[in-house]
């Protein structure tokens, strides 16, 4: 008896079919995936941004960091909200007492009002779901401006103190994409009114993105290196040329 062995397989046409049609769909799912996962880092960024509101407004109420010991509190950075660091006390060991930054172990918030994970501070700034957060809190009134201070490269007051009497009642947070149109396009605002502003991030000389280009403290205000100054919004940014607009 003679047996044939039956060979079974695609044709090297029909492989050729497949790999078209997985590359037709590919083509149109993947541009559909990266838009939605933007949109979506987006939205969590606005979200971000209205929790550390909530959490700058719990800690003032509280009057948790009091600088100067008149009873109103003041707002914080980052780390400090997320307990990681000491937050900054009035120094009653030296006359006249001074603002200073509490001491490791004892003045540390606790419970902390915002996740631990802000707390993971690096160059200033917190990363979170595809986009920089970084935080401003007011400098002493100067020549009648109040400049903005940066938080400390690894989180909390660096050695100039904000200043307590601002403290109680400005600060400012922006957030940018960590690779613009790759993880987000647009960058955020808020402050300690809530007003929370976008723009759309789109020029080419002055776009946010990653650690290439950052905000300043006054890149939404009216009067450039005043954090005092109400808001630049529909026009021009003094700083950087974009436009910043009220998020719907």
């Amino acid at each position: 008896m003679i047996r044939r062995n039956n060979q079974a397989g695609f044709t090297l046409i029909e492989l050729m079919i497949v790999v078209a049609i997985i590359a037709i769909i590919a083509s149109i799912a993947i541009p559909k995936l990266m838009s939605a996962r933007l949109s979506a880092n987006e939205a969590a960024a606005i979200s971000t941004l209205r929790s550390i509101s909530s959490a700058q407004a719990q800690i003032q109420s509280s009057g948790a960091v009091d600088t100067d010991g008149d009873g109103g509190g003041e707002y914080a950075y980052f780390a400090e909200l997320a307990g990681t660091v000491p937050m900054r006390i009035l120094d009653t060991s030296v006359t006249p007492a001074v603002p200073a930054i509490g001491a490791v172990g004892t003045d540390e918030l606790n419970p902390a009002i915002l996740a631990t994970a802000f707390g993971n501070v690096a160059a200033g700034r917190v990363s979170r779901s595809g986009y920089f957060f970084t935080m401003f809190l007011p400098d002493a009134t100067a020549a009648g401006v109040v400049p903005g201070l940066a938080e400390a490269a690894t989180g909390g007051s660096g050695a100039t103190i904000p200043n307590s009497n601002n403290c109680e009642i400005l600060w400012a947070c922006y957030a940018w994409p960590v690779d613009l149109n790759g993880t987000g396009n647009r960058a955020f605002f808020i402050n300690q009114e809530g007003d929370l502003l976008q723009c759309a991030n789109r020029s080419a000389t002055a776009s946010f993105d990653g650690t290439i280009r950052t905000p300043t403290f006054d890149e939404c205000y009216d009067i450039a290196g005043d954090m005092s100054s109400s808001l630049r919004t529909g026009t021009a940014s003094v700083v950087s040329g974009q436009v910043w607009t009220a998020v719907q």
